[in-house]
């Protein structure tokens, strides 16, 4: 007879448990791993941020890029055209925006102040009075005068540092676009064995997430300005070319920038027109965040990563506490790109996967293809 073979051991745990443990350990993985990353951007960030920031503006430009390049152009010669057109367009849009800042800051400025004072005077606490804020300000300014000079030069040097940034920023952006099939090429030979495609399918995924992103805000954040821009014009808001340059700006940040640019025009109008332009305004401000939510956002960006809000405030929180404004601006597209990563990953690793979707997917994007 032969011996029976030995009954395999029970496992300590039944599966359901062994299948959460396994979870709870791939999800303190990617926590670590991102947690490592977070540190090393913060430690590095004197030359992390101008990479990122040359990512979204290659996203941005890809297409100029392409076409220049389908015009047999050259590469480097492509790439030159295009950061020298971006120039031209950012360093225009930047004149036309500050100057309207300039023109109408005063009034802006002024008209925020009176409808500061009028809330003071009638939700104000008792005994606190108009003189009393001014002899406080005055003790204040008198108590961190000295300190003035030292203001001036930590301003200088923040100036100083966003110029350079700005330029290095430039720069990489001229090499991303001239050598992106370099890119690509170096990804599929530092990714192990088999799984180049798999690699390069990730990173064109979240460049097209990334890419979308930039063209649908960009879009969306000009009509958004044109028509609150319209809407102040025609209710005689004062400022209201430089309160519609507000809102292009912000609306880079999305919802927020929208609600603190949209909530700055409201105060204006309460302060110069009145309580009846005031709603006025608002209704204005309701309608373009109407049209936008509604109309722009999902045909703009039907193609792009669709994340909730909830999941938008939340990144902006999060960028907003690991870097301030510069985490804010780069919060949501980060996100839209890791949004892209995962659906890549889900889709190459379902349990029953579509023959006609598990080859490699062409996406035509311009950090990635020349």
């Amino acid at each position: 007879m032969s011996p029976t073979p030995p009954t395999p051991p029970k496992p300590l745990l039944p599966l359901p448990a062994r299948r959460l443990a396994a979870w709870c350990g791939v999800v303190l993985l990617v926590a670590g791993v991102v947690a490592v990353a977070i540190w090393w951007c913060i430690t590095f960030k004197t030359a992390v941020t101008p990479v990122l920031l040359a990512l979204l503006g290659t996203a941005l430009l890809g297409p100029l890029y392409r076409r220049l390049v389908k015009m047999k152009v050259n590469k480097s010669l492509a790439a030159g055209l295009t950061c020298a057109a971006v120039v031209a367009v950012v360093g225009g849009a930047s004149w036309i925006v500050v100057s309207a800042l300039i023109d109408s800051g005063e009034q802006i400025v002024s008209s925020v102040q009176r409808a500061a004072t009028d809330l003071v005077e009638r939700f104000g606490g008792e005994g606190t009075t108009l003189g009393d804020l001014g002899d406080k300000a005055q003790d204040l300014l008198a108590k961190f005068g000295g300190t003035a000079a030292s203001g001036v030069l930590a301003g200088l040097g923040i100036v100083g540092e966003i110029v350079a940034t700005a330029v290095l920023a430039m720069l990489l952006i001229f090499f991303f676009l001239r050598d992106s099939d370099r890119a690509v090429a170096s990804l599929r030979a530092f990714a192990p064995r088999d799984t180049g495609d798999m690699a390069e399918a990730m990173a064109r995924r979240a460049f097209e997430a990334v890419e979308g992103f930039m063209r649908g805000t960009t879009f969306i954040a000009l009509i958004d300005a044109l028509c609150i821009t319209v809407g102040l014009l025609i209710l005689r808001v004062p400022g209201a070319v430089g309160l519609g340059a507000l809102v292009f700006v912000g609306a880079y940040i999305p919802y927020l920038g929208a609600f603190l640019s949209g909530a700055v025009a409201i105060l204006v109008a309460l302060a110069d027109r009145g309580a009846v332009i005031a709603l006025w305004a608002l209704g204005v401000v309701l309608a373009v965040q109407v049209l936008e939510g509604h109309i722009l956002q999902p045909m703009i960006q039907s193609r792009t990563v669709q994340m909730h809000p909830a999941v938008v405030m939340l990144a902006i929180t999060a960028g907003a506490s690991v870097a301030g404004i510069i985490g804010m601006l780069l919060a949501v597209p980060l996100t839209a790109a890791a949004f892209g990563v995962f659906s890549e990953i889900r889709k190459n690793y379902s349990p029953s996967p579509d023959p006609a979707r598990t080859h490699t997917p062409s996406y035509d994007t311009g950090g990635a293809s020349s």
